[in-house]
Parts: C-alpha cells; sequence; structure tokens
C-alpha cells in the first residue's frame, strides 16, 4: 500500500473520549490515517499543513468556542480548504437539521450515537458520494 493509497482524515471533537473511540475504530481501516484535533483553531491550523493536508475533515457540531458549521464557513472562505469534503458527527439528525448541514456544504452525517465497527464502511460509503474531493 502507497502512501497515495492512503485517506487523510482530519477528526474535530472537544470530547477526548469519543477522539480516542473514533482512533480505535478508525486504526480498523488500514487505507486510513487519522490526525485529532480538540478544537476549531487546532483544526483549521492542521487542516492548512502542507504537505499533509486531509482528504476529508470529520467535524463535531457542538464544541465550544468554534463549533462545526462556523469551522466549514471558515474552510470554504479559505482558497486551500474550500474543496475539502466535511461530514458532520452530532446527535442533532431530525430531517430538517441534516439538510441545513447539507446546505452548509456538509456532504453527509454520522449519527451520534455511532457503531466503531461500522464507522470505517460508513466514510466510505460518503467519500465515495462526495461531489468533489480536495485539490490542492
Amino acid at each position: 500500500m502507497s502512501e497515495a493509497d492512503r485517506l487523510r482524515i482530519l477528526y474535530v471533537d472537544d470530547d477526548k473520549d469519543i477522539r480516542h473511540i473514533v482512533k480505535l475504530s478508525l486504526a480498523l481501516d488500514p487505507l486510513i490515517e487519522l490526525r485529532l484535533c480538540a478544537d476549531g483553531a487546532e483544526a483549521l491550523e492542521a487542516a492548512a499543513d502542507d504537505p499533509w493536508r486531509p482528504d476529508l475533515v470529520m467535524l463535531d457540531v457542538m464544541m465550544p468556542g468554534m463549533d462545526g458549521p462556523s469551522i466549514l464557513a471558515r474552510m470554504r472562505a479559505d482558497d486551500a480548504l474550500k474543496h475539502i469534503p466535511v461530514i458532520f458527527m452530532t446527535a442533532k439528525v431530525q430531517p430538517g437539521e441534516i439538510e441545513a448541514y447539507k446546505a452548509l456544504g456538509a456532504i453527509g452525517v454520522i449519527p451520534k450515537p455511532f457503531s466503531p465497527v461500522d464507522m470505517p464502511a460508513e466514510i466510505g460509503r460518503l467519500w465515495k458520494c462526495a461531489p468533489e474531493k480536495a485539490s490542492p
């Protein structure tokens, strides 16, 4: 497996325990390379980290300071980050809420609580449906 075959994912969540579960879950897939961030400022810095720019960003919706939608808005305003697909992770998954997240530019939503065993496949499904992939 080459470095080019790996899907680089940046996961952002203020909850340390959820970050740990996501880390364990995505470690099940050898084609995923994961970086974790605890807040929006750290996430924006990590997303802009060239040469390790993520292919996909997963954002918790509700975080103190800068929430997931605010991070996505900042990414979409940055020419270097605006094409990176984003998935939201949240317990707020009423149909209207999901449509609102997609209207902001998310390619999908993974509900919390999530199945750690199913998470890599769910990410893969959403990734394949992404209308555009990250391009520097």
